[in-house]
């Protein structure tokens, strides 16, 4: 994996070393604690999958510059808040394989070190008067909060349709990833068509993301045995949305009655994930996954050739092969 992702980096391999230097810059406060915990929020980063779609899709279109790391950095910062504040709400320890900032440092220091990055994002793009990238980015942190309480309230009484699945993904997921498209091209050429086209580009990416994401918790041929983390958590994805809608409504009942009542269960996971296969909802899955891939393909064709919009290509087929 390490290789792959390295091997996509090449043509902004020294971007994404010089951003690391400024991100640090970005985050640095007088406050110890606070420059204690910015230092343990940087050293547990994961791919840099969202600073290296800004920096490709900047480079498809012109030449990467200082906006384009702020850009990049705006990102981070806001997407870090909500993460540490996801943490808080979720009550999770951990985050990557590392304790997360509340499980360290308590709930009060976790949501004002999240609103600290919030604050540090949106004086970098005034200080530096992005107000086009502020924009894009705080349109898409808007659409994030908006789908992770649509999905709450549809959660409840997991009624959750094909559509309003689509919608939920979209909005958690895809706009993250249209945000970072749209902010890379802006940053160097501002032409709101060019701007549209890439956060459409980047949708149709984060659709495909969040759907192989999904298919993780079923297991396939690839991944191995299923995970069952969003069945125990009592989230309905495509998968199962699919193998429901593919059933009488007996069945559908017993199936849901399960989640609802033995979610926690390792035989419930083992019931509803073979339950899913059979009505063949991870092959539906993939299927739409595939779709979104192909849509996004097509809209990045339409840009001219260069070694970054082959690594571009290159990280979004990356983003459907992943193991994990």
């Amino acid at each position: 994996m390490g290789s792959k992702i390295k091997e996509i980096q090449l043509p902004i391999a020294n971007e994404m070393a010089e951003f690391e230097i400024k991100f640090r810059q970005f985050m640095k406060s007088k406050v110890y604690l606070l420059d204690k915990i910015m230092g343990y929020i940087v050293k547990r980063k994961g791919k840099q999958m969202r600073p290296m779609f800004v920096f490709l899709s900047a480079g498809v279109h012109g030449q990467i510059n200082e906006a384009t790391y702020r850009g990049a950095a705006l990102i981070e910062l806001l997407h870090t808040a909500t993460l540490v504040h996801d943490d808080v709400v979720d009550d999770a320890n951990y985050r990557r394989g590392f304790f997360s900032i509340n499980a360290l440092w308590k709930n009060k220091i976790a949501i004002l070190v999240g609103d600290y990055l919030l604050s540090r994002g949106l004086l970098l793009s005034i200080d530096n008067e992005d107000f086009d990238l502020l924009k894009i980015v705080s349109e898409a942190v808007r659409e994030m909060s908006e789908g992770e309480l649509l999905q709450i309230e549809k959660a409840r009484k997991l009624n959750i349709t094909e559509d309003i699945y689509y919608d939920i993904i979209k909005q958690k997921t895809a706009s993250l990833i249209a945000s970072c498209c749209a902010v890379g091209s802006r940053s160097v050429i501002k032409d709101d068509g060019v701007s549209e086209k890439m956060k459409l580009f980047g949708e149709k990416v984060g659709m495909a993301f969040q759907i192989k994401d999904d298919l993780f918790d079923y297991g396939t041929n690839d991944i191995g045995k299923p995970l069952g983390i969003d069945i125990k958590e009592k989230k309905m994805t495509l998968p199962l949305i699919y193998a429901l809608n593919q059933s009488d409504k007996s069945e559908q009942k017993h199936i849901i009655k399960l989640i609802k009542k033995h979610s926690d269960k390792n035989s419930t996971v083992k019931t509803v994930v073979e339950f899913v296969r059979n009505k063949n909802g991870i092959a539906y899955a993939e299927e739409v996954m595939h779709n979104y891939y192909n849509e996004a393909m097509t809209i990045i064709k339409d840009f001219p050739k260069s070694e970054y919009r082959q690594s571009l290509m290159e990280l979004v087929k990356y983003t459907i092969e992943r193991k994990k």
